[in-house]
């Protein structure tokens, strides 16, 4: 009990530093595209001094890029801070969807770093789970990575999120490159700490190409 304790801390620790310094670059991405636009403004400012004309049009370019990046990176700050809060709640009651949706928002910069397109299929009727935040983010994380490594060459993966009798399920499908000697190292002791916290379950189907977690609607921690 002490070691999965351990490795879920681990995990965590690893989960949260890993989101935090792909925040960090694409904060850094943002902050270098609206300093370029801003240099290109201080060499108008310098052709003006110089008495020389300046189309509005290329100015109003230059202002409307450097707030599309404002707002990106007002985006970006605000998923920061939803996920920094997330480990304050020990238990809370959650949109699976929505849930889903944010941890590919916070993975978005690994599958674009890999080519990989993922595809969310929305549950026909909302799924909402009693559990804590930050461990099934963490453990919708390990799923999705290791989806991402077997995509195969189609590089997509479809999420489809839906309600079962006693909670929800989340099936990570399309997943070509997925064999059965995979199938064998995954949940690893990471992923099996988190499951067994969580009182989830975790298949991989090597001929359907999947794997599917299942979540009570209700547990105590």
């Amino acid at each position: 009990m002490n070691s999965d304790i351990n490795i879920i801390g681990e995990s965590g620790l690893q989960f949260f530093g890993k989101i935090s310094a792909s925040i960090s670059h694409e904060i850094n991405n943002v902050l270098a595209i609206i300093n370029e636009n801003a240099g290109l403004l201080d060499d108008f400012t310098i052709m003006a001094d110089k008495g020389m004309p300046i189309d509005p049009k290329r100015l109003k370019n230059v202002a409307s890029k450097i707030l599309v990046q404002i707002r990106r990176a007002d985006e970006i700050v605000r998923n920061m801070n939803t996920f920094s809060h997330t480990i304050d709640q020990i238990k809370a009651d959650l949109d699976l969807r929505e849930t889903v949706e944010f941890v590919v928002t916070l993975s978005h910069r690994f599958a674009s770093m890999r080519g990989i397109t993922i595809e969310i299929k929305p549950p026909e009727n909302i799924v909402i789970i009693s559990t804590a935040a930050f461990f099934l983010e963490n453990l919708i994380w390990l799923c999705l990575d290791f989806a991402m490594n077997i995509t195969g060459s189609a590089k997509t993966i479809s999420i489809l999120i839906e309600e079962t009798g006693s909670g929800g399920r989340i099936r990570f499908a399309g997943l070509e490159g997925l064999t059965s000697e995979l199938a064998d190292t995954f949940p690893s002791d990471r992923e099996t700490a988190l499951l067994g916290m969580l009182k989830s379950e975790l298949t991989v189907s090597a001929e359907e190409k999947e794997l599917i977690l299942y979540l009570p609607k209700l547990h105590n921690l």
